[in-house]
């Protein structure tokens, strides 16, 4: 930094924060660090006695903190995603509607992985509502070099490294499973739950049938419900590895393809998924999506809602975070579940 006369400071930056205190009135920063002085800053800069500044010393190649997060906001923001104002070298982007936040992560670490420059996120992959807060970037010192900003830039390429995906599906199909339900022995509590889950990301459940056990029977129910253009089958019950849980057995029987039957989370290690040649995803749901707060369910769904193909190693990948704490209070998703 180097000290100027406040008469020629115009287009420097500041060094520090500027008090300015009037009796009764005010006291507070009149320019904070990094402002760039303007030329009608001068009058009242001298009115605080501010005869000389410590500037910051520009030189050619290098970015003031307020330019430079701009460029790191154009290779942050992707679709459905606001901005706001940079403020004192720092913008933050939020969701503009609801749905499912993704980010690129390997191109998030090169990022953050040079020197002086910052990107700061929410965890990917996880369901946003409009408004919510995805991220800020800003660089650490008041400039920064040229070819550092031209560094992380390249490294994002041609696309930004964020986006939301909005909730695309919009029907289910629901086969409950389970002789004991079919006889109405006992009353169906399952379907209950899944619907409200389905509800947070505008889902309805325009199909439902209940079937006796039988390999079958769960079959045919869901040849049946396919028939209806729904946009997403769930089967609930027989979902175990007893020898009268046909249910994992019926959905490959459907011909669906199975992406995996059984995931690195607690609860929800019997849980499976697959996808028909069309793109419809089909799950099978364990008994404990119907009584626990948080499983494997509430991990996948969001994804699916939004049209993102799920992959093993997708699933593979929950299992970091995948063991639900059981909290005797459930606050998920504000807890490491999943994450």
């Amino acid at each position: 930094m180097k000290l100027i006369r406040t008469e020629e400071a115009v287009g420097h930056v500041l060094c520090h924060d500027l008090t300015q205190i009037i009796r009764g009135e005010y006291k507070d920063a009149r320019f904070r660090k990094g402002h760039v002085v303007r030329p009608e800053d001068i009058p009242v800069l001298l009115s605080m006695g501010k005869e000389n500044l410590y500037v910051w010393e520009m030189t050619p190649g290098m970015v003031h903190e307020n330019d430079a997060a701009e460029r790191l906001c154009a290779l942050c923001r992707g679709t459905n995603m606001d901005r706001g104002g940079v403020k004192e070298g720092k913008i933050e982007l939020t969701a503009a509607v609801d749905g499912v936040f993704r980010l690129c992560r390997e191109k998030l670490v090169a990022i953050n992985t040079l020197e002086d420059i910052m990107i700061a996120t929410r965890h990917g992959d996880t369901p946003v509502k409009a408004g919510d807060k995805l991220c800020g970037t800003r660089v650490i010192p008041l400039v920064i070099e040229e070819e550092k900003l031209a560094a992380a830039e390249k490294i994002a390429g041609d696309t930004p490294i964020m986006e939301v995906a909005p909730y695309r599906l919009k029907t289910a199909g629901v086969v409950t499973t389970g002789s004991e339900v079919y006889k109405g022995l006992i009353k169906d509590t399952f379907t209950p739950v899944v619907e409200e889950k389905l509800r947070a990301y505008g889902i309805a459940v325009t199909e439902h049938e209940t079937v006796g056990d039988g390999l079958e029977n769960v079959a045919a129910a869901i040849a049946r419900i396919r028939e209806k253009g729904v946009d997403m089958i769930l089967c609930t019950g027989g979902m175990s590895v007893d020898p009268d849980d046909n249910t994992p057995g019926a959905i490959k029987k459907s011909g669906a393809r199975i992406v995996t039957y059984g995931a690195p989370v607690l609860p929800g290690a019997m849980f499976l998924l697959g996808y028909f040649e069309d793109g419809t995803p089909i799950m099978g749901l364990p008994g404990c999506v119907m009584y626990a707060g948080a499983t494997i369910f509430d991990l996948v769904l969001p994804r699916v809602a939004a049209g993102i193909g799920v992959s093993r190693a997708d699933i593979v990948g929950l299992g970091e975070g995948g063991l639900c704490l059981g909290c005797k209070s459930c606050t998920y998703p504000h807890c490491g579940f999943g994450k």
